[in-house]
């Protein structure tokens, strides 16, 4: 036996997705609701060693073959969820990586000299 057809969305004319088919965008709203539903305590504890976790494979990195400093930069950010000292440090960082960056392209753009 056929199933109906799809009802059509008015402005579109394009099939209306069923609950059954439509993605669903409600689960890391509802995963987020959850966590900071946990104990402050938990809540800490889960980001330090996930944020510390990945600093310390970052640093590891730097040494060995692979993304060190992206990797710093990720377990900073986690650490930021919860800690100000990583808060801070990320501002900092992130400051003077413009700066940097400005630096760069304002040598990079620099006139060669007229002979």
């Amino acid at each position: 036996m056929a199933s109906p057809p799809a009802p059509l969305d008015a402005q579109s004319m394009s099939p209306v997705p069923s609950p059954m088919t439509a993605p669903s965008f409600a689960a890391p709203s509802l995963l987020r609701s959850g966590w900071r539903r946990l104990p402050h305590p938990i809540r800490w504890l889960g980001v330090a060693i996930a944020g510390g976790s990945v600093v310390l494979t970052g640093v590891v990195l730097l040494v060995l073959p692979g993304p060190g400093i992206p990797l710093i930069l990720l377990g900073l950010v986690i650490l930021a969820t919860e800690f100000a000292w990583a808060q801070r440090t990320l501002h900092h960082v992130r400051h003077r990586s413009s700066k940097v960056l400005s630096t760069i392209a304002r040598r990079s753009t620099r006139k060669e000299p007229c002979p």
